[in-house]
């Protein structure tokens, strides 16, 4: 996806309002919260060339105020590369693939708190592929595995109803299979890992 440094700039200025993680002796903790990523907003930019038409929905539960389980579901277009870094060679022309591929990845993972609103997660994302030529023809179908790591802090708004967590991660694909050879072309020369933010919100019920 490409970086949204501008809504990261605009939520981070209503940090005023924020309120730490609950300690574990607060009996206020809702156990359950569902939510969705700020990378969503990426299926509004106008005039954009390969639209992601990206949907995340995540559902999680918190075993105990520091220890949360969670279910997402993931849907996307991708036409680049997946370890091309953000940067100039990300989304440029001639650096794509000879089509796009698209994604459907349900995923498990484990938050655990550190201290207050710090946290580590991870996650493992099962995505079920299918490739695509630049015909719109389809022309295989495939598997990756998708680890993914996090280090990020939540933010509370309004009485613990709400939250933010931005979150620096790296995801890592230790299996990929089915990708077309004309795919796997272009993305020989990229590693199979990819730093990226994490920008998760949600409601806590």
């Amino acid at each position: 996806m490409k970086p949204y440094w501008i809504v990261i700039a605009i939520l981070a200025g209503w940090s005023f309002q924020v309120k730490a993680q609950a300690s574990e002796t607060d009996s206020t903790v809702r156990k359950w919260y569902a939510g969705s990523s700020v990378y969503m907003l990426g299926n509004f930019i106008p005039d954009d060339p390969n639209p992601p038409e990206y949907i995340q929905i995540n559902f999680g539960y918190r075993i105990t105020p520091v220890d949360v389980i969670s279910f997402r579901f993931k849907r996307s277009i991708y036409s680049w590369p997946l370890g091309i870094p953000f940067g100039p060679s990300f989304d440029a022309p001639g650096k794509n693939y000879p089509g796009h591929a698209r994604i459907l990845a349900p995923t498990i993972g484990y938050q655990r708190f550190w201290w207050k609103g710090a946290y580590t997660a991870l996650y493992a994302m099962n995505a079920f592929e299918k490739y695509f030529d630049s015909k719109n023809k389809v022309i295989g179908n495939g598997y990756t595995l998708y680890l993914d790591f996090y280090l990020g802090y939540q933010f509370k708004f309004f009485n613990d109803r709400f939250f933010f967590e931005p979150a620096i991660g790296c995801s890592y694909w230790p299996l990929r299979t089915g990708v077309p050879d004309s795919f796997k072309q272009t993305e020989k020369k990229w590693p199979n890992y990819f730093i990226q933010p994490g920008l998760d919100f949600g409601f806590n019920f």
